[in-house]
């Protein structure tokens, strides 16, 4: 069986992008960026089903894509948001909560992730050859960093509440009980009393404890839980812009509308420090009714007895329930992963439930055995992908990034421009000190018929200016091959 032929509508991205990652690209440019971290986080509380799954499986395949089209390092950083409510409870007239960081050890929080994650992030790094991360919420809130940029934004605390709650007013600023962990889910009664080059002193009130007080510092002061909104308002302003890294916030197409709040709080604190991470949204994955896929919906539905849609195959909202194999269920997720990468027609958009089951059920999956070879994906600009596919253009120049130092001789490349893909593998690996060293040693014919070496060296420097020529310059001869 095949992948069904996908026929996505035009976007308003349509004529500004061949590319999904082509959204970076504006911040790469000349710029002294050397690798890209692609952070990706989820809520803990419950089995992911396959539209979680697929974000982050999407995130190491932009990844993949980026580490090729821009030639730079990237990765994977998955962060655990163990501040996801385990608990709730209605207390003096008040919705209170207590989270998976207080209800559960942090042994129990490292299993629970290990078990809904890590086999799908194994996977996925093996394919994409793309290193990850893991952290928790618990530990992003303890850092210097983004405690240090939460009291700042206490100096507008009230235009910052506009913003991230424009129903009441006021940001939700929770400060669990020292004692038992429970807080106000809305923080009705926490106050900030006093704010100085110190810290900021707050007081909040616990049903079973009474009232007590947090100190915030930079370095303590209790634990900081931020609502979803202002958690990342104070999470993408603290970034830092000397570790020459971009950093890309990968999330779900759903919140492309509360980024709008996101981006009004951020203009009322003014300019961060450094630049904001770029965002990208992923397809949503939407219920029969329209609706999004969520987690909380179908608990909810659980605790009233009621039961999924009739036509969802059981496998969507727990993937465990996959028939086949765990390579299977991650063959498949990749490849419609790919699928919609392939477009940027396909990639943004939403899909429903049953156009996803058709996608992923329908398609070959690959072969994986001990002598089988994935290619490597590498995106190139039209001019050089219509010599390779003509048989023209028999050498590729990169630069010395580690994730292209990894390919060797008898590596398959898919040289790819938008839907076009020529396979080639690699016969030999050429290595220099600068982009004259190479053509003393490569002709310059095989590298490009149609151009002179010096309008060659023009081309190639303005796609690698000095600072990623100092990286060293790597070729690759190729040669075209019919199948894998």
């Amino acid at each position: 069986m095949t992948t069904p032929t996908l026929k996505s509508p035009n976007t308003v991205l349509a004529n500004a992008v061949d590319d999904a990652v082509d959204v970076l690209r504006p911040r790469i440019g000349d710029s002294d960026i050397e690798s890209i971290d692609f952070s990706v986080g989820t809520q803990i509380n419950g089995q992911p089903h396959v539209g979680t799954h697929l974000v982050q499986s999407l995130a190491f395949l932009l990844a993949e894509r980026a580490r090729d089209e821009f030639g730079v390092d990237t990765s994977v950083d998955f962060c655990a948001l163990d501040n996801s409510p385990a608990e709730t409870v209605r207390a003096e007239n008040r919705r209170y909560q207590r989270a998976f960081a207080h209800s559960l050890s942090a042994d129990e929080i490292t299993a629970l992730v290990a078990r809904h994650y890590l086999p799908l992030f194994d996977a996925c790094r093996t394919r994409t050859n793309v290193p990850y991360t893991v952290s928790t919420y618990t530990q992003q809130q303890d850092t210097p960093a983004f405690r240090a940029e939460f009291l700042r934004t206490l100096e507008l605390l009230e235009e910052v509440g506009t913003w991230l709650s424009p129903n009441s007013g006021s940001a939700h600023i929770r400060l669990p009980c020292p004692v038992c962990g429970w807080a106000e889910k809305y923080a009705d009664r926490t106050r900030l009393v006093e704010l100085d080059e110190a810290g900021g002193l707050f007081e909040a009130h616990c049903f079973e404890h009474g009232h007590y007080e947090a100190d915030i510092t930079p370095l303590g002061g209790g634990y900081l839980d931020l609502a979803t909104l202002y958690r990342n308002v104070v999470k993408e302003r603290s970034y830092r812009p000397d570790d020459r890294t971009l950093h890309v916030m990968v999330k779900g197409g759903d919140w492309a509308f509360g980024c709008q709040l996101v981006d009004g709080a951020h203009a009322a604190l003014g300019l961060p420090v450094g630049p904001l991470p770029v965002r990208i949204f992923t397809p949503q994955i939407l219920g029969s009714d329209g609706g999004k896929l969520s987690k909380s919906l179908l608990r909810e539905a659980a605790e009233l007895g009621l039961t999924q849609d009739e036509n969802t195959p059981a496998w969507v909202l727990d993937p465990s329930a996959w028939p086949g194999t765990q390579e299977d269920y991650v063959d498949a997720l990749t490849g419609l992963g790919e699928l919609v990468l392939s477009d940027p027609k396909h990639f943004f958009r939403s899909y429903t439930t049953t156009a996803l089951e058709t996608l992923m059920s329908t398609r070959q999956p690959a072969p994986h055995n001990s002598q089988a070879k994935r290619p490597r994906t590498m995106p190139i600009y039209r001019q050089y992908f219509d010599l390779i596919a003509k048989g023209e253009k028999t050498v590729e120049v990169r630069v010395g990034y580690e994730s292209m130092k990894r390919i060797k001789a008898g590596d398959l490349i898919n040289f790819t421009c938008r839907e076009s893909n020529c396979l080639t593998r690699v016969t030999r690996v050429g290595r220099y000190r600068t982009f004259t060293e190479m053509f003393g040693t490569e002709r310059v014919e095989a590298v490009n018929p149609h151009a002179t070496e010096i309008e060659q060296l023009e081309a190639i420097r303005a796609i690698f200016p000095p600072h990623k020529e100092a990286l060293g310059v790597l070729t690759f001869e190729i040669e075209r091959v019919d199948h894998a």
